[in-house]
């Protein structure tokens, strides 16, 4: 079984990478692009369909309103990019929030910073996930009922490239990234073309989809929106939108996952990636503007885009093709993230010390597996729903803006170096902008689910805490400063057995070279069988006593764990080893033919103070083992001395 295992592991992962292969398993900048701004990118896909959605209960009216929100968003966009390069050369080797917040603002700042970022990560893979199946589905309604299916394939799918280690899923994810750059592209430059040269069809409108708060707000009002119902409308809008703005901060957490020089070449690829974005985005939401496109129930908002400007041809395909690849690949910024962070957080006695660890292909292979397994779990509770997910998302990313350019701040006038004030005036610009939207964010959708997020990152913050609080505790308990002496205990060891067989004789063989004492214990539980294995005993003859404990109940574990505990208590033992006789069948199948005896004794004393569990396994089909070596009934003679 373990070959077997191993053999699908190397199928499916690849061969262990050597430790000094770390450095070539970083980025250039344009894979770094496709690994580090798929998120981004991707938004595109869906922020403009967002604000629709919300101001669709103005009907048509809502795209005059389209425009000027989308530029709000792109100029944003452009003010957190810059905050950011100053905070890649700032921290060169990764300047995440969750690093600026704890270095300038504190462990309390640096806490809530991870915890919003951890929601947010998790929150894009599901949303990622479900919109790029969301692009499948409006091509083939027929899948549609097979959409959590999809998505859960989908990031199992990612978790394994992803294991396979940085490069190998660079390359991976490079080529659909730039595809649907190509296909965006086209979509644009032939839909402007198109607009200039007066073919733009009138819209078949199908069912829109309208949000719900937003149709209760038109239902208050009779219809028609004024004053303050409009403002909170469009500010509502504008917050859906913002979700386009995730994912910028991760080339700025990622700077160590770039080639030499690891800043400037982050720098640059940030640049790529905030031009790449507006233009995308502003773009959309103008050709939704001119073509009059509207939020269908049964259609994305890019589709039918593609379907206008192709005519539903191979390039709408294509169109669709690409964005369900960019957008199930947009959570690699996820997988690439979020196992960093909890590196760092867990160096930091945060998070679990196995998250530090790196894997067979140098990646953070145990935060790749939880981050898959929380956002599986996340798409089932809310059935691959985008629109659900939405407003969950994009809330911890401006808690995260803030809390950095706020801690840059800081920085700056800590440091004082050249250009300090301008630096400064900058990343607080920056720090405010973008506190104004999170607050704009939670009281616009804390009723449609924003409150989930509000108290999902304090219990977070309370079990980072936690989980800190108990390491150092264990490094107090341990803590051993070496002046006491070694005392002298009395070791007694306590053998199970069920029968004379091999395993039994050489789980005592073992017993014998620890200690002088050495038990033999039996459960009675049938009288006839305790009776024989008696008899068979005494004609052994080993000078080990058997010890018979009886079980009126039938019980085998807990007679076992109260001879332990009479063994403490009555003093006869100051340390107790239970040796346990194991078996290992030849197959692994064959575990299920036999019972767990041994495996159920020794979790019962697992927790047991001054009690040492030791299992002695006997493999059968091998033709050496040192139990037999041991056990033969005639001595090998020792080699005769060579005659003079």
């Amino acid at each position: 079984m373990p070959n077997a295992i191993l053999g699908a592991k190397r199928l499916l992962v690849g061969r262990p990478l050597p430790s000094d292969r770390l450095e070539h398993e970083r980025l250039d900048k344009k894979t770094a692009l496709a690994v580090l701004s798929s998120d981004a990118i991707s938004s595109v896909a869906y922020a403009t369909e967002q604000i629709l959605i919300v101001l669709a209960v103005l009907g048509t009216m809502a795209l005059h309103y389209l425009i000027p929100i989308s530029a709000v968003i792109v100029g944003l966009l452009m003010l957190v990019a810059l905050s950011y390069r100053q905070t890649i050369f700032a921290y060169p080797n990764g300047g995440g929030s969750y690093t600026v917040a704890k270095d300038n603002l504190g462990v309390g700042a640096g806490l809530v910073a991870a915890a919003a970022l951890l929601t947010d990560y998790i929150l894009t893979v599901a949303v990622s996930i479900s919109s790029g199946i969301a692009a499948i589905t409006s091509a083939y309604p027929v899948l549609a009922p097979w959409t959590v299916t999809l998505c859960v394939a989908a990031i199992a799918l990612l978790a394994v490239v992803n294991l396979r280690g940085v490069r190998e899923s660079g390359a991976a994810f490079s080529v659909p990234t730039y595809i649907f750059i190509g296909a965006m592209l086209a979509l644009l430059g032939v839909g402007v073309v198109r607009l200039a040269m007066g073919h733009a069809p009138a819209p078949t409108l199908g069912p829109l989809r309208v949000d719900v708060v937003s149709q209760a707000h038109g239902a208050a009002t009779g219809g028609l929106l004024t004053g303050f119902a409009l403002v909170f409308l469009i500010l509502r809008a504008f917050a859906e939108g913002c979700v386009a703005m995730t994912g910028t901060e991760a080339i700025s957490n990622g700077v160590t996952a770039f080639r030499n020089p690891a800043s400037k070449n982050a720098a640059t690829t940030l640049g790529w990636m905030a031009a790449i974005l507006g233009v995308f985005f502003i773009g959309t939401s103008y050709l939704a503007r001119h073509y009059g496109i509207m939020p269908s129930a049964n259609e994305t908002v890019l589709s039918q885009l593609g379907r206008h400007v192709f005519g539903g041809g191979w390039a709408y395909y294509l169109l669709q093709y690409s964005t369900f690849a960019v957008l199930v690949l947009a959570a690699n910024t996820a997988f690439a993230d979020f196992p960093r962070l909890s590196s760092l957080l867990a160096e930091d006695r945060y998070m679990p010390h196995q998250l530090a660890a790196r894997g067979d292909r140098l990646a953070f292979s145990n935060g790749i597996v939880a981050l898959s397994l929380v956002a599986i779990l996340l798409v089932w509770m809310f059935h691959g729903d985008t629109s659900a997910l939405i407003p969950l998302y994009a809330i911890g990313v401006f808690l995260c803006f803030t809390l950095s350019q706020a801690g840059m701040v800081r920085h700056w006038f800590a440091a004082r170096g050249d250009g300090w004030w301008w630096r400064a005036g900058l990343n607080g610009l920056g720090a405010l902008a973008t506190a104004l939207v999170f607050i704009v964010q939670i009281a616009t959708k804390f009723v449609h689910g924003a409150w989930i997020v509000v108290l999902i990152i304090p219990l977070i913050i309370w079990m980072l805490v936690a989980i800190h609080r108990h390491y150092l505790q264990f490094a107090e308990e341990i803590k051993y400063t070496g002046q006491a002496p070694l005392m002298f205990m009395h070791h007694t060891v306590v053998v199970p057995v069920s029968g004379i067989t091999k395993a039994t004789a050489g789980a005592l063989v073992y017993a014998t070279t620890i200690s002088e004492d050495v038990r033999a214990a039996t459960v009675g539980v049938d009288p006839a069988s305790t009776a024989a294995l008696r008899k068979q005993w005494e004609e052994w003859d080993i000078d080990v006593p058997l010890v018979v404990l009886e079980s009126p109940y039938r019980s085998v574990i807990r007679p076992i764990v109260d001879y332990v505990k009479q063994l403490e208590a009555n003093g006869e033992a100051d340390l107790v080893t239970v040796i346990v006789p194991e078996i290992v069948p030849h197959h692994w199948w064959e575990h299920l033919l036999h019972n767990k005896t041994a495996l159920y004794i020794r979790t019962a004393l697992l927790f047991r103070p001054k009690v040492v569990v030791t299992a002695v396994p006997y493999l059968l089909g091998h033709a050496v083992r040192l139990q037999d070596l041991a056990l033969r009934e005639d001595p090998v003679p020792a080699p005769s001395a060579p005659a003079p």
